[in-house]
Protein backbone atom coordinates (compact mmCIF):
# COMPACT_ATOMS: atom_id res chain seq x y z
CA UNK A 1 0.00 0.00 0.00
CA UNK A 2 0.97 3.55 -1.22
CA UNK A 3 1.87 5.99 1.53
CA UNK A 4 0.23 8.99 1.82
CA UNK A 5 1.38 11.69 -0.65
CA UNK A 6 -0.32 14.87 -2.68
CA UNK A 7 -2.66 12.41 -4.31
CA UNK A 8 -3.52 9.71 -1.18
CA UNK A 9 -5.12 10.48 1.96
CA UNK A 10 -6.18 7.54 4.36
CA UNK A 11 -8.78 7.23 6.99
CA UNK A 12 -9.92 4.81 9.00
CA UNK A 13 -13.75 5.63 9.28
CA UNK A 14 -16.08 7.68 7.56
CA UNK A 15 -16.92 11.33 8.30
CA UNK A 16 -19.08 13.88 6.33
CA UNK A 17 -16.07 16.56 7.19
CA UNK A 18 -13.96 14.35 4.91
CA UNK A 19 -15.60 16.22 2.00
CA UNK A 20 -13.36 19.19 2.42
CA UNK A 21 -10.45 16.62 1.44
CA UNK A 22 -12.22 15.71 -1.70
CA UNK A 23 -12.95 19.82 -2.53
CA UNK A 24 -9.37 19.61 -1.63
CA UNK A 25 -8.37 16.87 -4.18
CA UNK A 26 -11.01 18.34 -7.10
CA UNK A 27 -9.31 22.02 -6.62
CA UNK A 28 -5.84 20.36 -7.24
CA UNK A 29 -4.59 17.90 -9.45
CA UNK A 30 -6.91 15.27 -8.08
CA UNK A 31 -6.37 12.21 -6.32
CA UNK A 32 -7.70 8.80 -4.51
CA UNK A 33 -9.12 8.98 -0.61
CA UNK A 34 -9.13 5.81 1.18
CA UNK A 35 -11.73 4.84 3.97
CA UNK A 36 -11.06 1.67 6.10
CA UNK A 37 -6.93 2.08 6.07
CA UNK A 38 -4.79 3.96 8.89
CA UNK A 39 -2.31 6.30 8.46
CA UNK A 40 0.21 3.56 7.69
CA UNK A 41 -1.15 2.31 5.14
CA UNK A 42 -2.53 -0.28 6.80
CA UNK A 43 -6.51 -1.63 6.35
CA UNK A 44 -8.88 -1.66 9.48
CA UNK A 45 -11.69 -2.13 7.08
CA UNK A 46 -14.86 -0.35 7.38
CA UNK A 47 -18.16 -2.05 8.31
CA UNK A 48 -21.19 -1.74 6.04
CA UNK A 49 -18.90 -0.80 3.14
CA UNK A 50 -21.87 -1.17 0.89
CA UNK A 51 -24.27 1.34 2.41
CA UNK A 52 -20.82 3.79 2.08
CA UNK A 53 -20.90 3.11 -1.42
CA UNK A 54 -24.45 4.28 -2.19
CA UNK A 55 -24.29 7.21 0.69
CA UNK A 56 -20.85 8.67 0.11
CA UNK A 57 -21.16 9.11 -4.00
CA UNK A 58 -24.80 11.02 -2.98
CA UNK A 59 -23.50 12.88 -0.35
CA UNK A 60 -20.34 14.28 -2.74
CA UNK A 61 -23.04 15.39 -5.81
CA UNK A 62 -25.19 16.73 -3.28
CA UNK A 63 -22.68 19.47 -1.75
CA UNK A 64 -20.20 19.52 -3.36
CA UNK A 65 -21.87 19.53 -7.14
CA UNK A 66 -19.19 16.78 -9.05
CA UNK A 67 -19.52 13.38 -9.39
CA UNK A 68 -16.83 10.75 -8.55
CA UNK A 69 -15.70 6.97 -8.18
CA UNK A 70 -16.62 5.09 -5.54
CA UNK A 71 -15.14 1.53 -5.23
CA UNK A 72 -15.45 -1.29 -2.21
CA UNK A 73 -11.83 -2.98 -2.14
CA UNK A 74 -11.30 -5.77 -0.27
CA UNK A 75 -7.50 -7.01 0.99
CA UNK A 76 -6.48 -10.01 3.70
CA UNK A 77 -11.14 -10.30 3.66
CA UNK A 78 -10.91 -6.36 5.14
CA UNK A 79 -13.25 -4.42 2.94
CA UNK A 80 -12.20 -0.85 2.59
CA UNK A 81 -13.30 1.94 0.27
CA UNK A 82 -11.44 4.10 -2.77
CA UNK A 83 -13.23 7.49 -3.69
CA UNK A 84 -11.08 8.29 -6.62
CA UNK A 85 -11.69 12.45 -7.54
CA UNK A 86 -10.42 13.80 -11.09
CA UNK A 87 -9.47 17.58 -10.96
CA UNK A 88 -11.94 19.85 -11.44
CA UNK A 89 -11.62 23.07 -14.13
CA UNK A 90 -14.38 24.87 -11.85
CA UNK A 91 -13.79 25.77 -8.31
CA UNK A 92 -15.34 23.35 -5.64
CA UNK A 93 -16.58 24.77 -2.54
CA UNK A 94 -17.73 22.69 0.32
CA UNK A 95 -19.96 24.59 3.23
CA UNK A 96 -19.16 27.73 1.85
CA UNK A 97 -15.43 27.32 1.91
CA UNK A 98 -12.28 26.19 -0.48
CA UNK A 99 -9.94 23.78 0.00
CA UNK A 100 -6.64 22.86 -1.64
CA UNK A 101 -4.30 19.53 -1.66
CA UNK A 102 -0.77 21.10 -1.09
CA UNK A 103 1.54 18.23 -1.03
CA UNK A 104 0.10 15.96 2.40
CA UNK A 105 -1.90 18.65 3.89
CA UNK A 106 -4.95 20.58 3.45
CA UNK A 107 -5.22 24.29 3.22
CA UNK A 108 -8.07 26.27 3.30
CA UNK A 109 -7.67 28.99 0.81
CA UNK A 110 -8.59 32.85 2.12
CA UNK A 111 -7.91 36.19 0.91
CA UNK A 112 -5.34 36.49 -1.96
CA UNK A 113 -4.91 33.09 -2.18
CA UNK A 114 -8.63 32.27 -2.61
CA UNK A 115 -9.04 35.00 -5.33
CA UNK A 116 -5.84 34.07 -7.45
CA UNK A 117 -7.09 30.25 -6.90
CA UNK A 118 -10.95 31.29 -8.56
CA UNK A 119 -9.01 33.35 -11.51
CA UNK A 120 -6.96 30.83 -12.26
CA UNK A 121 -9.55 28.34 -12.52
CA UNK A 122 -11.13 30.93 -14.43
CA UNK A 123 -8.65 30.87 -17.09
CA UNK A 124 -7.37 34.48 -15.62
CA UNK A 125 -4.89 36.18 -14.21
CA UNK A 126 -4.62 39.26 -11.43
CA UNK A 127 -3.07 41.39 -14.08
CA UNK A 128 -5.97 40.93 -16.85
CA UNK A 129 -8.41 42.35 -14.53
CA UNK A 130 -9.51 45.65 -15.06
CA UNK A 131 -8.82 48.65 -12.87
CA UNK A 132 -12.02 50.52 -12.42
CA UNK A 133 -10.83 53.78 -11.63
CA UNK A 134 -7.49 54.05 -13.67
CA UNK A 135 -7.98 56.27 -16.69
CA UNK A 136 -5.44 56.48 -20.06
CA UNK A 137 -4.12 60.10 -18.89
CA UNK A 138 -2.48 57.96 -15.89
CA UNK A 139 0.19 56.74 -18.10
CA UNK A 140 3.50 57.69 -18.96
CA UNK A 141 3.92 58.23 -22.80
CA UNK A 142 7.37 58.22 -22.26
CA UNK A 143 7.20 54.70 -21.08
CA UNK A 144 5.13 53.34 -24.17
CA UNK A 145 7.49 54.95 -26.48
CA UNK A 146 10.26 53.06 -24.68
CA UNK A 147 8.36 49.94 -24.98
CA UNK A 148 7.99 50.42 -28.90
CA UNK A 149 11.83 50.95 -29.46
CA UNK A 150 13.15 48.01 -27.39
CA UNK A 151 9.98 45.85 -29.75
CA UNK A 152 11.30 47.65 -33.15
CA UNK A 153 14.81 47.17 -32.03
CA UNK A 154 14.14 43.57 -31.63
CA UNK A 155 12.77 43.07 -34.46
CA UNK A 156 8.85 41.91 -32.32
CA UNK A 157 7.04 45.11 -33.42
CA UNK A 158 6.60 46.80 -36.77
CA UNK A 159 8.19 49.96 -37.24
CA UNK A 160 5.44 51.74 -38.66
CA UNK A 161 3.97 51.60 -35.09
CA UNK A 162 6.39 53.86 -33.73
CA UNK A 163 4.43 56.90 -33.09
CA UNK A 164 1.28 54.80 -32.87
CA UNK A 165 -1.86 56.33 -30.35
CA UNK A 166 -1.52 55.34 -27.09
CA UNK A 167 -5.35 53.32 -27.36
CA UNK A 168 -3.90 51.84 -30.10
CA UNK A 169 -1.02 50.48 -28.78
CA UNK A 170 -2.75 49.50 -25.30
CA UNK A 171 -5.89 47.65 -27.99
CA UNK A 172 -2.95 45.84 -29.97
CA UNK A 173 -1.52 44.28 -26.93
CA UNK A 174 -4.84 43.17 -25.04
CA UNK A 175 -4.30 45.70 -21.91
CA UNK A 176 -7.86 47.33 -22.31
CA UNK A 177 -11.39 45.66 -22.34
CA UNK A 178 -14.12 46.11 -25.22
CA UNK A 179 -14.65 49.17 -23.36
CA UNK A 180 -11.51 50.50 -22.94
CA UNK A 181 -10.65 50.12 -19.61
CA UNK A 182 -7.43 50.00 -18.81
CA UNK A 183 -6.48 46.24 -16.80
CA UNK A 184 -3.94 46.30 -13.78
CA UNK A 185 -0.88 45.05 -16.21
CA UNK A 186 -1.52 48.39 -18.25
CA UNK A 187 -0.90 50.45 -15.11
CA UNK A 188 1.97 48.30 -14.04
CA UNK A 189 3.45 48.61 -17.24
CA UNK A 190 3.30 52.11 -18.37
CA UNK A 191 2.39 54.15 -15.43
CA UNK A 192 5.13 56.54 -14.14
CA UNK A 193 4.09 55.52 -9.90
CA UNK A 194 2.52 52.27 -9.93
CA UNK A 195 2.96 52.99 -6.20
CA UNK A 196 -0.69 54.68 -6.43
CA UNK A 197 -2.24 52.13 -7.91
CA UNK A 198 -0.90 49.05 -6.57
CA UNK A 199 1.41 47.90 -3.16
CA UNK A 200 5.20 46.37 -3.28
CA UNK A 201 5.62 47.73 -7.26
CA UNK A 202 9.10 49.13 -6.03
CA UNK A 203 12.47 47.07 -6.48
CA UNK A 204 14.20 47.62 -2.78
CA UNK A 205 18.37 47.74 -2.98
CA UNK A 206 20.37 46.81 -0.06
CA UNK A 207 24.29 46.97 0.34
CA UNK A 208 24.94 44.40 3.14
CA UNK A 209 28.68 43.53 4.58
CA UNK A 210 28.68 40.84 7.03
CA UNK A 211 25.06 40.02 7.97
CA UNK A 212 21.74 41.24 7.88
CA UNK A 213 22.27 43.86 10.55
CA UNK A 214 24.82 45.18 8.73
CA UNK A 215 23.11 47.55 6.25
CA UNK A 216 25.60 49.83 4.21
CA UNK A 217 23.29 51.77 1.98
CA UNK A 218 20.11 51.48 0.56
CA UNK A 219 17.99 52.76 -2.38
CA UNK A 220 14.07 52.27 -3.62
CA UNK A 221 13.58 52.46 -7.13
CA UNK A 222 9.64 53.34 -8.54
CA UNK A 223 8.98 53.37 -12.23
CA UNK A 224 7.10 51.72 -14.72
CA UNK A 225 7.99 48.04 -14.42
CA UNK A 226 8.69 48.05 -18.60
CA UNK A 227 11.51 50.30 -17.67
CA UNK A 228 12.32 48.61 -14.28
CA UNK A 229 14.98 46.84 -15.36
CA UNK A 230 16.67 49.43 -16.91
CA UNK A 231 16.88 51.50 -14.04
CA UNK A 232 18.18 48.86 -11.51
CA UNK A 233 21.07 48.13 -14.07
CA UNK A 234 21.99 51.63 -14.02
CA UNK A 235 21.86 52.07 -9.99
CA UNK A 236 23.88 48.62 -9.67
CA UNK A 237 26.43 49.93 -12.36
CA UNK A 238 26.78 53.63 -10.28
CA UNK A 239 26.51 52.43 -6.60
CA UNK A 240 26.52 49.17 -5.67
CA UNK A 241 28.90 47.04 -8.39
CA UNK A 242 31.98 46.99 -9.99
CA UNK A 243 32.79 48.11 -13.62
CA UNK A 244 36.14 46.65 -14.33
CA UNK A 245 38.22 48.35 -17.28
CA UNK A 246 40.39 46.62 -19.87
CA UNK A 247 41.39 47.17 -23.34
CA UNK A 248 41.12 45.81 -26.77
CA UNK A 249 43.70 46.99 -28.31
CA UNK A 250 43.68 50.77 -27.89
CA UNK A 251 40.13 50.89 -27.22
CA UNK A 252 38.59 51.47 -23.47
CA UNK A 253 36.44 48.96 -22.51
CA UNK A 254 34.20 49.08 -18.79
CA UNK A 255 32.06 45.46 -18.72
CA UNK A 256 30.20 44.89 -15.60
CA UNK A 257 31.59 42.68 -13.03
CA UNK A 258 28.56 40.02 -13.58
CA UNK A 259 27.51 38.92 -16.89
CA UNK A 260 24.67 41.64 -17.87
CA UNK A 261 22.52 39.71 -20.33
CA UNK A 262 22.38 37.43 -17.65
CA UNK A 263 21.95 39.83 -14.71
CA UNK A 264 18.93 41.83 -17.28
CA UNK A 265 17.36 38.44 -17.83
CA UNK A 266 17.06 37.02 -13.59
CA UNK A 267 15.52 41.05 -12.96
CA UNK A 268 13.08 40.40 -15.95
CA UNK A 269 12.03 37.14 -14.89
CA UNK A 270 11.39 38.46 -11.33
CA UNK A 271 9.71 41.49 -12.43
CA UNK A 272 7.46 39.33 -15.22
CA UNK A 273 6.39 36.54 -12.35
CA UNK A 274 6.13 38.66 -9.42
CA UNK A 275 2.89 38.25 -7.11
CA UNK A 276 1.71 41.66 -7.51
CA UNK A 277 -0.18 41.00 -4.04
CA UNK A 278 2.66 40.66 -2.28
CA UNK A 279 6.10 42.57 -0.52
CA UNK A 280 7.77 44.46 -3.34
CA UNK A 281 11.19 42.67 -5.00
CA UNK A 282 14.69 42.71 -2.56
CA UNK A 283 17.87 42.60 -3.64
CA UNK A 284 20.77 42.04 -1.21
CA UNK A 285 24.43 42.86 -2.66
CA UNK A 286 27.00 41.49 -0.38
CA UNK A 287 30.74 41.42 -0.48
CA UNK A 288 30.98 38.21 -2.64
CA UNK A 289 27.35 37.58 -4.06
CA UNK A 290 24.18 38.85 -4.81
CA UNK A 291 20.38 37.47 -3.57
CA UNK A 292 17.64 38.74 -5.74
CA UNK A 293 13.98 37.53 -3.93
CA UNK A 294 10.47 37.92 -5.54
CA UNK A 295 7.05 36.96 -4.12
CA UNK A 296 5.27 34.14 -6.07
CA UNK A 297 6.18 30.47 -6.06
CA UNK A 298 7.53 28.45 -8.70
CA UNK A 299 4.89 27.35 -11.28
CA UNK A 300 3.36 23.55 -9.66
CA UNK A 301 5.88 21.45 -12.71
CA UNK A 302 8.66 23.43 -11.95
CA UNK A 303 11.26 22.76 -9.47
CA UNK A 304 14.38 24.02 -8.39
CA UNK A 305 15.47 20.78 -9.77
CA UNK A 306 14.23 20.56 -13.10
CA UNK A 307 14.13 24.38 -14.11
CA UNK A 308 17.06 24.08 -16.56
CA UNK A 309 15.56 21.44 -17.98
CA UNK A 310 13.48 22.30 -21.43
CA UNK A 311 10.22 22.99 -20.18
CA UNK A 312 7.01 25.13 -21.26
CA UNK A 313 6.46 28.40 -20.08
CA UNK A 314 3.72 29.19 -17.25
CA UNK A 315 3.56 33.05 -16.50
CA UNK A 316 1.94 33.98 -13.72
CA UNK A 317 1.63 37.49 -15.52
CA UNK A 318 0.04 36.41 -19.06
CA UNK A 319 -0.25 40.13 -19.91
CA UNK A 320 2.75 41.22 -18.49
CA UNK A 321 4.74 38.34 -20.29
CA UNK A 322 3.00 39.12 -23.47
CA UNK A 323 4.48 42.62 -22.93
CA UNK A 324 7.81 41.76 -22.15
CA UNK A 325 8.12 38.95 -25.22
CA UNK A 326 6.79 41.96 -27.98
CA UNK A 327 9.88 43.99 -26.10
CA UNK A 328 12.21 41.72 -26.54
CA UNK A 329 13.05 41.36 -22.71
CA UNK A 330 12.17 37.45 -22.63
CA UNK A 331 11.72 34.08 -25.09
CA UNK A 332 8.04 32.40 -24.81
CA UNK A 333 10.05 28.37 -24.70
CA UNK A 334 10.93 28.51 -21.04
CA UNK A 335 14.08 28.74 -21.97
CA UNK A 336 15.16 31.88 -19.29
CA UNK A 337 17.11 29.95 -16.39
CA UNK A 338 18.91 27.60 -19.13
CA UNK A 339 20.21 31.42 -21.12
CA UNK A 340 20.79 32.81 -17.39
CA UNK A 341 22.96 29.52 -16.72
CA UNK A 342 25.16 29.40 -19.50
CA UNK A 343 25.74 33.32 -19.38
CA UNK A 344 26.92 33.56 -16.00
CA UNK A 345 29.43 29.74 -16.75
CA UNK A 346 30.58 32.04 -19.90
CA UNK A 347 31.58 34.54 -17.97
CA UNK A 348 33.89 31.87 -15.75
CA UNK A 349 31.32 32.45 -12.99
CA UNK A 350 29.05 29.53 -11.46
CA UNK A 351 25.60 28.84 -11.75
CA UNK A 352 23.06 30.58 -10.21
CA UNK A 353 21.38 28.73 -7.67
CA UNK A 354 17.58 28.98 -7.27
CA UNK A 355 15.13 27.97 -4.60
CA UNK A 356 12.18 28.56 -3.32
CA UNK A 357 11.99 30.43 0.15
CA UNK A 358 9.54 32.47 2.18
CA UNK A 359 6.17 31.85 -0.33
CA UNK A 360 8.77 33.13 -3.23
CA UNK A 361 11.64 32.90 -5.23
CA UNK A 362 15.12 33.62 -4.23
CA UNK A 363 17.79 33.65 -7.00
CA UNK A 364 21.94 33.80 -5.50
CA UNK A 365 24.60 34.71 -7.88
CA UNK A 366 28.51 34.94 -7.17
CA UNK A 367 30.07 38.58 -7.44
CA UNK A 368 33.00 38.61 -9.66
CA UNK A 369 34.54 40.85 -7.28
CA UNK A 370 38.40 40.34 -6.69
CA UNK A 371 38.89 43.38 -4.19
CA UNK A 372 40.27 40.80 -1.82
CA UNK A 373 43.78 40.48 0.29
CA UNK A 374 44.97 37.06 -1.16
CA UNK A 375 43.28 33.60 -3.07
CA UNK A 376 42.25 32.55 1.10
CA UNK A 377 39.91 35.48 1.31
CA UNK A 378 38.20 33.67 -1.81
CA UNK A 379 37.80 30.19 -0.79
CA UNK A 380 36.53 31.40 2.92
CA UNK A 381 33.98 34.08 1.54
CA UNK A 382 33.26 31.87 -1.70
CA UNK A 383 32.77 35.15 -3.68
CA UNK A 384 34.73 33.85 -6.93
CA UNK A 385 34.04 30.68 -8.54
CA UNK A 386 36.47 27.86 -8.59
CA UNK A 387 37.46 28.27 -12.44
CA UNK A 388 38.42 31.71 -11.85
CA UNK A 389 40.60 30.83 -8.69
CA UNK A 390 42.19 28.11 -10.63
CA UNK A 391 43.73 30.68 -13.01
CA UNK A 392 45.22 33.30 -11.43
CA UNK A 393 48.21 33.67 -8.91
CA UNK A 394 47.69 35.61 -5.56
CA UNK A 395 49.42 38.14 -6.79
CA UNK A 396 47.40 38.47 -9.60
CA UNK A 397 44.11 38.54 -7.85
CA UNK A 398 45.67 41.17 -5.57
CA UNK A 399 46.78 43.31 -8.72
CA UNK A 400 43.19 42.96 -10.14
CA UNK A 401 41.48 44.14 -7.01
CA UNK A 402 43.69 46.96 -6.72
CA UNK A 403 42.71 48.09 -10.26
CA UNK A 404 39.03 46.64 -9.80
CA UNK A 405 39.17 49.61 -6.54
CA UNK A 406 41.14 52.17 -8.23
CA UNK A 407 38.70 52.24 -11.62
CA UNK A 408 35.52 52.39 -9.33
CA UNK A 409 37.29 55.25 -7.42
CA UNK A 410 38.25 57.08 -10.35
CA UNK A 411 35.13 56.92 -11.90
CA UNK A 412 32.93 58.37 -8.72
CA UNK A 413 35.75 61.50 -8.61
CA UNK A 414 34.87 61.87 -12.40
CA UNK A 415 31.23 62.26 -11.96
CA UNK A 416 32.01 64.67 -8.86
CA UNK A 417 34.33 66.90 -10.80
CA UNK A 418 31.53 66.96 -13.33
CA UNK A 419 28.79 67.43 -11.24
CA UNK A 420 31.18 70.48 -9.55
CA UNK A 421 31.75 71.75 -13.12
CA UNK A 422 28.41 72.05 -14.30
CA UNK A 423 27.12 73.58 -11.01
CA UNK A 424 29.22 76.32 -11.42
CA UNK A 425 28.11 77.14 -14.73
CA UNK A 426 24.61 76.34 -14.60
CA UNK A 427 23.39 77.22 -10.92
CA UNK A 428 20.08 76.77 -11.31
CA UNK A 429 20.56 72.65 -13.15
CA UNK A 430 18.32 70.57 -11.86
CA UNK A 431 18.70 66.74 -10.76
CA UNK A 432 17.14 65.47 -13.51
CA UNK A 433 19.46 67.42 -16.15
CA UNK A 434 22.53 66.63 -14.02
CA UNK A 435 21.46 63.04 -14.96
CA UNK A 436 20.97 63.69 -18.22
CA UNK A 437 24.47 65.30 -18.55
CA UNK A 438 26.40 62.84 -16.68
CA UNK A 439 25.37 59.83 -18.08
CA UNK A 440 23.91 58.98 -14.30
CA UNK A 441 20.93 57.92 -12.79
CA UNK A 442 18.74 60.21 -10.97
CA UNK A 443 19.36 57.80 -7.77
CA UNK A 444 23.35 58.33 -8.29
CA UNK A 445 23.19 61.89 -8.68
CA UNK A 446 21.15 62.17 -5.18
CA UNK A 447 23.93 60.13 -3.92
CA UNK A 448 26.73 62.67 -4.94
CA UNK A 449 24.81 65.67 -3.95
CA UNK A 450 24.53 64.22 -0.47
CA UNK A 451 28.12 63.30 -0.39
CA UNK A 452 28.88 66.94 -1.81
CA UNK A 453 26.88 68.37 0.64
CA UNK A 454 28.22 66.83 4.05
CA UNK A 455 31.92 67.47 2.80
CA UNK A 456 30.96 70.85 2.86
CA UNK A 457 31.36 71.52 -1.00
CA UNK A 458 28.23 72.52 -1.85
CA UNK A 459 24.98 73.97 -0.77
CA UNK A 460 21.75 74.51 -1.78
CA UNK A 461 19.70 77.92 -1.86
CA UNK A 462 16.12 78.22 -1.83
CA UNK A 463 13.16 75.71 -2.54
CA UNK A 464 14.02 72.48 -4.91
CA UNK A 465 12.16 74.04 -7.29
CA UNK A 466 13.09 77.55 -8.17
CA UNK A 467 16.64 77.64 -5.53
CA UNK A 468 19.98 77.40 -7.45
CA UNK A 469 23.58 75.52 -6.32
CA UNK A 470 26.42 77.23 -5.02
CA UNK A 471 29.79 75.99 -4.52
CA UNK A 472 31.27 76.77 -0.88
CA UNK A 473 34.85 75.70 -1.70
CA UNK A 474 36.47 73.20 -4.65
CA UNK A 475 40.17 72.27 -4.41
Amino acid sequence: MNIENQNIEYKESWRDEYLKWVSGFANAQGGRLYIGIDDKGNVCGVENAHRLSEDIPNKIVALLGIVTDVNILNREGKDYIEIEVAPSNIPISYKGKYYYRSGSTMQELNGVALQQFILKKMGRSWDDMVHERATVDDLDREAIDFFLRKGIQAGRIDPSEANAPTMTVLQNLHLVDDEGRLKNAALLLFCKQPGRYFTGTEFKIGRFHSNIADLLSQEMIECSIIQMADRVVRMLKDKFLTMPIHYEGLQRVETLEVPEDALREILYNAICHKDYFGPQIQMRVWDHHVEIWNDGELPEKITPENIEDVHASYPRNKNIAFVFYKAGFIESWGRGWKKICDGFVSAGLPKPTIESKQGGVLVTFQRNNVNLKNADDIGQNKGVSDTISNKMSNKEFERMGNNIAETTQKTTQKTTRKIIELIRNYPEITTEELSEKCGVTKDGIKWQLKKLKSQGIIRRVGPDKGGHWEIIKHD
